[in-house]
C-alpha cells in the first residue's frame, strides 16, 4: 500500500469512529498567539506541549527555519490575517537548536536540483539571468539566535502591524523541549541580548 492509500484509509476510520471531536474549536486562537516555528519534525508535538498550548489555542505557521525571508511573503501574510481577522494580539518565532537551515550549502541543494530532481541546468540558469539568486534564497543560517532577532524585527517594523502587537523570539532545545528567551516582546525595548550558543 503507498502512503496516500494508507492515509486515506486511516481518515476513513478516523472519521467514522469520530476520531475528530477532541480536536474541535473554533478558527480564532484561544490564546491569541500566532507561533512561526520551524518545519523541523521533531517540533510537531514537542513544541505546542511545550508552550502549554492544546489544539485551538495558537494559530502556527511553519517553514524551514522558522523566518520571515519576505516583508510581502506568505508568512507575512499569514500574520497579517492571523492579526487583523482571526483576533491574534501576540507573535512567538521560535527557532531551534540544530536546525538544518544552518547547515544547508546552496551549491549542494542545486546540484541534487539537477541531478536528483532532474531540473535542467537551463531553468537554473534562466532563473539566474531573471534576477533570482538562488544562492541568497537558499542560504544557511549563521546564527539561530540572529535569525530569530531578525524576523522578530521584520515583524515587529512591518509597515501593516499594529504597533501594540507583541513580537517575541525564543530557541527551542529540540531534545528536551527548553525555551530561551531571545527577544521579549513585553520589554520597552523589545530585545534580550544574552549569549545563545548554537
Amino acid at each position: 500500500m503507498n502512503r496516500l492509500d494508507e492515509i486515506l484509509q486511516f481518515n476513513t476510520a478516523f472519521v467514522e469512529q469520530r476520531g475528530y471531536e477532541p480536536y474541535q474549536t473554533s478558527k480564532f486562537p484561544d490564546k491569541k498567539l500566532v507561533v512561526l516555528s520551524c518545519m523541523d519534525t521533531r517540533l510537531s508535538d514537542l513544541l505546542p506541549r511545550a508552550m502549554n498550548l492544546n489544539n485551538g489555542d495558537a494559530k502556527f505557521i511553519k517553514n524551514a527555519g522558522a523566518v520571515v525571508s519576505h516583508p510581502f511573503g506568505s508568512v507575512m501574510r499569514s500574520i497579517l490575517v492571523a492579526v487583523y481577522d482571526l483576533g491574534a494580539q501576540e507573535v512567538c518565532v521560535v527557532g531551534h537548536y540544530g536546525c538544518g537551515m544552518a547547515s544547508i550549502n546552496p551549491d549542494e541543494t542545486l546540484r541534487k536540483a539537477t541531478t536528483e530532481g532532474h531540473v535542467p541546468d537551463t531553468v537554473i540558469a534562466t532563473l539566474e539571468q531573471a534576477g533570482i539568486d538562488l544562492h541568497h534564497w537558499l542560504q544557511r543560517i549563521e546564527s539561530i539566535p540572529d535569525s530569530v532577532r531578525a524576523s522578530v524585527e521584520m515583524i515587529k517594523n512591518h509597515p501593516l502591524m499594529p504597533k501594540w502587537l507583541k513580537v517575541h523570539g525564543l530557541v527551542i532545545d529540540p531534545e528536551t523541549g527548553r525555551l530561551d528567551l531571545v527577544v521579549d516582546g513585553n520589554a520597552p525595548a523589545q530585545s534580550v541580548n544574552g549569549d545563545i550558543k548554537c
